[in-house]
C-alpha cells in the first residue's frame, strides 16, 4: 500500500524507553518504545551527565549557522526498532526532536560500532540487498532542494552526500538513499493494518569519535526536527501528513502516546512558537506555592528573543541562576522544619518521610497566551535513597553567545501531559492528561475519528524486555493522504 491517501499513522514509542518502530505509513503508525534508563534506580548524576552531552548539541545548533549537535549516542532518551527495505530488516535508531535527519549505518562503513552495551544486536543497512532501495544522485531535485543543497562539485553519477559534525567532535558522513519503511496504519478503534512508506534517509559510510564507540551504540538516529530533510517534513511536503505531532509521556508507568496528525480529543491550549532551530516558546513568569517570583522582565529573553526551549530529549529542567535560587528559597520556606542537604556536590535534597505532594509546593510556569504548565512535587523530585528526595530543577550553565542564560525544560516538566507541536500553525501546547489512557484522532480523508490507546493497539502486545530495561508502548499517529 502506498502513501497517497490521507489517513493516520500510529507509532508506538516510549518515554526514555526502547521504541520499537513496528511500522511507518500514511496512516496511524505503531512503535514500541524503550527508555534508555528504564528499569534502573533513577540517578540524578546519570541524568545530568546525559543532559550535559545533549546540551552541547543544542547550544551548537542555536549559536552556529550550520552543524553542531552534541554526542548523539548519549543525546536522546528514546530509541526504537524500525524496519527498512524489501525484504524488511530491523534497525535500532534514536528518536530525537533535537535533530532532523534519519540516518543508519551502512554496509562497508568505516569505524561503525560492531556491538552495543545496550544489549541489542547492531545491523548495517545494505541498499544493494533491498529491491526497493534507490541511491539519490547529487543532481536530483530532492538533493538540491531538500537534503544537501546545491553542490558545485556535483558530477554525473555522484551520490547526494551528507556530513554532520557534533559538538563533541564526533561526526557521521555518507550518502542519501530512498527506500521503504514499514508502517502500521490505524484502521479503526484500537486497530491497525500494515502499509509501507518511502523515505529519503542517510546511509552512513564513515563515523568518527563517539559514534564509533560501543557505549550506548545504535544503528542511527530518527530526527523529528523542523528542517525539510526530516521524515515529518518529507511526508508533509508530499501532502501525506500534517506537520503536527504530539506526545504524552507516562511518568509512572513509562509508556504513553506519540502521534503525528490532528488530535481531536482532548483539546489542547497553545502558545506561539518563537522562530528558532529548536522548539522555543516565550516564558512569562514562574509561580511556586501560589507565589509569583519577582524577576526582571527580560530574564527569559535570550539573544534575539530565543525564549525557552522545550526539549523532550533532556531529562531535567534548567533555569537561570536567579530563577533557580528563588525556586529553592520557596521550597525551603514550605519546609521550615526540614533542612536541605547537598548530594553529589550539586543536588539539593530533603529527607522527607511523607507524601511529597502534600509537603512540597507546586511549581507553575506561565507562558504567552495565558498557557500554564503545572509541575507537581512527585514530578520534580527524585527519590535517590529511601525518603531522600532531590530537586530536579537545575541551575542553568547554558549560555548563548551574548552571555545570557538559557532556560530549557525537559521531560521533568513534560510528563503526564499531552504535548502538541503544530509546525503549520507555529504553536506548541499541552494539557494534563492520563498518558496510559487513550486519545481521539481524526482521519483527514474520511473525517472519521479513531480511538488510539497507549497500550491497546493490536500490535502493541509484542512488547519484550532487554537487559532488564522495561519496554513501554507509545502511539505515534500520522494523518496521511490516501487516495
Amino acid at each position: 500500500m502506498d502513501l497517497n491517501k490521507r489517513g493516520f499513522v500510529v507509532l508506538v514509542i516510549g518515554f526514555v524507553v526502547l521504541l520499537e518502530l513496528c511500522l511507518l505509513a500514511s496512516a496511524n503508525v505503531v512503535f514500541q518504545v524503550q527508555h534508555k534508563f528504564a528499569g534502573n534506580k533513577r540517578s540524578l548524576t546519570q541524568f545530568k551527565a546525559h543532559d550535559s552531552d545533549r546540551h552541547r548539541r543544542i547550544l551548537s545548533a542555536v549559536d552556529l549557522p550550520i552543524g553542531g549537535d552534541g554526542s548523539p549516542t548519549s543525546a536522546a532518551l528514546y530509541f526504537t526498532k524500525i524496519q527498512i527495505g524489501t525484504p524488511p530488516k530491523d534497525y535500532h535508531v534514536q528518536v530525537d526532536t533535537g535533530s532532523d535527519l534519519l540516518w543508519v549505518n551502512c554496509a562497508g562503513c568505516q569505524k561503525c560500532p560492531k556491538k552495543s552495551d545496550l544489549g541489542i544486536s547492531l545491523a548495517l543497512y545494505n541498499p544493494e540487498a533491498s529491491s526497493t532501495a534507490k541511491k539519490i544522485n547529487c543532481d536530483q531535485e530532492i538533493c538540491i532542494t531538500t537534503l544537501s543543497g546545491p553542490n558545485d562539485d556535483c558530477r554525473v553519477g555522484m551520490y547526494c552526500s551528507y556530513q554532520v559534525t557534533y559538538g563533541d567532535g564526533s561526526s557521521t558522513m555518507g550518502y542519501f538513499v530512498r527506500d521503504t519503511i514499514q508502517l502500521d496504519r490505524a484502521s479503526g478503534d484500537l486497530q491497525t493494518t500494515f502499509m509501507n512508506g518511502s523515505i529519503a534517509f542517510g546511509c552512513g559510510s564513515q563515523q568518527s569519535g563517539e559514534l564509533g564507540s560501543s557505549e550506548q551504540a545504535l544503528d542511527g538516529i530518527l530526527g523529528f526536527g523542523q528542517a525539510n530533510s526530516s521524515m515529518l517534513s518529507q511526508l508533509a511536503s508530499a501532502k501525506k501528513v500534517k506537520k503536527v505531532f504530539s506526545h504524552c509521556l507516562d511518568g509512572s508507568k513509562g509508556g504513553g502516546i506519540f502521534a503525528i496528525g490532528e488530535v481531536v480529543q482532548p483539546k489542547v491550549q497553545t502558545t506561539p512558537m518563537i522562530p528558532e532551530a529548536h522548539y522555543n516558546v516565550e516564558l512569562k513568569a514562574v509561580e511556586v506555592g501560589g507565589d509569583v517570583l519577582q524577576l526582571p522582565t527580560d530574564i527569559f529573553d535570550v539573544g534575539a528573543k530565543r525564549g525557552t526551549i522545550i526539549d523532550s530529549g533532556t531529562t531535567l529542567a534548567y533555569l537561570p541562576d536567579l530563577v533557580y535560587k528563588q525556586v529553592l528559597q520557596k521550597i525551603d520556606a514550605a519546609l521550615p522544619d526540614i533542612k536541605s542537604h547537598i548530594v553529589d556536590q550539586q543536588f539539593t535534597c530533603y529527607k522527607y518521610p511523607g507524601n511529597v505532594d502534600k509537603g512540597f509546593p507546586d511549581v507553575i510556569f506561565h507562558f504567552e497566551n495565558s498557557l500554564s504548565l503545572k509541575v507537581y512535587p512527585n514530578q520534580y523530585l527524585f527519590e535517590v535513597e529511601d525518603q531522600d528526595w532531590c530537586v530536579g530543577f537545575q541551575d542553568s550553565d547554558l549560555q548563548s553567545k551574548d552571555g545570557k542564560e538559557i532556560t530549557l525544560l525537559g521531560d521533568l516538566v513534560l510528563t503526564d501531559k499531552l504535548v502538541t507541536y503544530d509546525l503549520e500553525k507555529k504553536t506548541i501546547g499541552w494539557i494534563e492528561y492520563n498518558c496510559s489512557s487513550s486519545i481521539k484522532v481524526k482521519d483527514e480523508e474520511s473525517g472519521k475519528v479513531y480511538l488510539v490507546g497507549a497500550h491497546n493497539l493490536s500490535h502493541s502486545g509484542r512488547v519484550g524486555t532487554s537487559i532488564g530495561i522495561v519496554v513501554a508502548c507509545f502511539m505515534f499517529l500520522m494523518a496521511a493522504r490516501i487516495n
